[in-house]
């Protein structure tokens, strides 16, 4: 195993023996293999530096490096945004630990060599962002290469794998060119994501929201400081802004945009498709202090008299957030409110009962104008995890979940 910072400063011989200078910088071509070091800079003073290809290197250790060819077989440095750079990109700088799911900075990167056709390839293997690096770092050109090697072994180790490191560029066009996605940041989970971008530059949040798709941007939204999210929203191209709030449950959404200056706000409703635009708008005309500005308009409901088979059918064959579905709200044939079934009585109904017979005692709703501490009342005596909002009508117009509940709770500490 070899570190990066043993081979920062390495002198660097030819096939001949002759000195050509010290290795100054690392780089991967992510294009290429995206954890191969593909190129070595050599510093030389005040002549021009030169760069090894991975396939010039015979061999290498702490401190020295070993070409198998002269120095005329070099090239002449030209920069390349499509090089990943150890020592500029990665070491002291912050990634994002999509195992740990945290952001930390790395100390040292840790290598090992691989023998390809007579010559030695180096390939990145972990980032070390515990002490060992950190000693490393500091001890370098004081102790020896062994004497460092020795101390580590007294320090706990902190090691995250290649695979599970994910590299911020805020630069667009440079993310491209060294291919970086953001795919492991969409299998992680929302209010895990957002927790890493609020340790992240402001730049470096638009990156992300910006290069992951829309539904995972949405869902971290929602997660998110409401001042940071409004930040990333305003910064956003207003056409990449509205599909990521029509993503996004429309109470969530209309919170959003109640944050935004209302010349923002209405350019992104305008943005939005005619059906999720008038929902959100709907919702604005609410106090966000009341049962109106807590509910979302997008709740199952379903007649009374259908049979629990016929319920369960139908619902599958919606293309629903199912992880969200507590309850299924009941309407009779006058189309008012006639009660809630959760779903876990569906699920032990028999298969032609009728839902009604399985719908919670007391019927309880409250209407939009409730405010929201009725709200909270109401959901604490029952022990709820789905309220229904009604209008003048009695007819179901919305419903508040008990992460709506908690949410806002949270807000108010």
């Amino acid at each position: 195993m070899l570190h990066a910072t043993e081979v920062m400063g390495a002198e660097t011989y030819d096939v001949d023996g002759n000195f050509l200078g010290r290795v100054s910088e690392l780089f991967i071509e992510p294009a290429e293999q995206a954890n191969r070091i593909s190129r070595l800079l050599l510093a030389r003073g005040k002549f021009q530096p030169l760069v090894v290809r991975h396939e010039q290197v015979a061999q290498v250790a702490p401190g020295k490096v070993q070409l198998n060819c002269g120095e005329k077989a070099l090239e002449t440095y030209a920069p390349n945004e499509a090089w990943l750079a150890l020592r500029k990109d990665l070491l002291d700088q912050q990634i994002i630990d999509t195992s740990g799911r945290k952001v930390v900075r790395v100390n040292d990167i840790d290598l090992v060599e691989q023998r390809t056709n007579g010559n030695v390839e180096l390939r990145v293997v972990q980032a070390d962002v515990g002490l060992t690096g950190a000693a490393r770092r500091l001890l370098q050109g004081l102790v020896s290469p062994e004497g460092i090697r020795r101390l580590q072994q007294k320090l706990p180790a902190k090691l995250i794998p290649w695979e599970f490191v994910n590299l911020v560029e805020s630069d667009p066009l440079r993310r491209i060119k060294l291919r970086l996605t953001h795919d492991k940041l969409e299998h992680l989970h929302p209010a895990d994501l957002a927790d890493i971008m609020e340790q992240l530059s402001a730049s470096e949040r638009h990156a992300i929201i910006a290069s992951v798709d829309e539904e995972t941007a949405a869902a971290a939204l929602a997660e998110l400081d409401a001042r940071l999210t409004t930040q990333i929203v305003e910064k956003l191209d207003p056409e990449k802004a509205a599909n990521i709030l029509e993503e996004m449950a429309p109470d969530a959404a209309a919170d959003v945009l109640a944050e935004l200056t209302p010349e923002t706000s209405k350019e992104l409703l305008n943005e939005m498709t005619k059906q999720e635009g008038q929902e959100v708008r709907e919702l604005l005309q609410f106090d966000e202090n009341t049962a109106g500005g807590m509910m979302n308009p997008d709740f199952i409901f379903v007649g009374e008299i259908a049979t629990r088979d016929e319920v369960i059918d139908w619902i599958r064959s919606k293309d629903l957030n199912l992880d969200q579905l507590d309850a299924v709200v009941l309407i009779n044939d006058a189309a008012e409110f006639s009660g809630i079934v959760p779903v876990s009585r569906l699920l032990l109904g028999l298969p032609d009962q009728p839902v009604g017979e399985m719908k919670l005692e007391p019927l309880l709703s409250v209407e939009p104008s409730a405010d929201d501490q009725e709200v909270f009342e109401i959901f604490d005596k029952y022990n709820l995890r789905a309220l229904t909002v009604v209008n003048h009508e009695k007819r179901p117009i919305g419903a508040i979940t008990v992460d709506d509940v908690v949410s806002r709770l949270v807000k108010q500490l």
